[in-house]
């Protein structure tokens, strides 16, 4: 059984099943790389944020 129809007979050959790993992927593909960015993010601005240098602005009241 060659790689194509292993993947044909797993993910398209009924469509509820391509649909649904199509929105599973996606799903899964946004919130990494919503993830990834959010870290470089904060690691090429660290320091300047808020969370950095709220300690300089804000009594806490505890």
């Amino acid at each position: 059984m060659s790689f194509a129809t292993g993947l044909y007979n797993s993910f398209f050959r009924r469509n509820s099943v391509f649909v649904g790993s199509v929105f599973a992927g996606a799903f899964f593909f946004g919130v990494g790389f919503d993830m990834g960015v959010t870290s470089f993010w904060e690691r090429w601005n660290k320091g300047k944020l808020w969370k950095d240098m709220r300690h300089k602005y804000v009594e806490d009241d505890a």
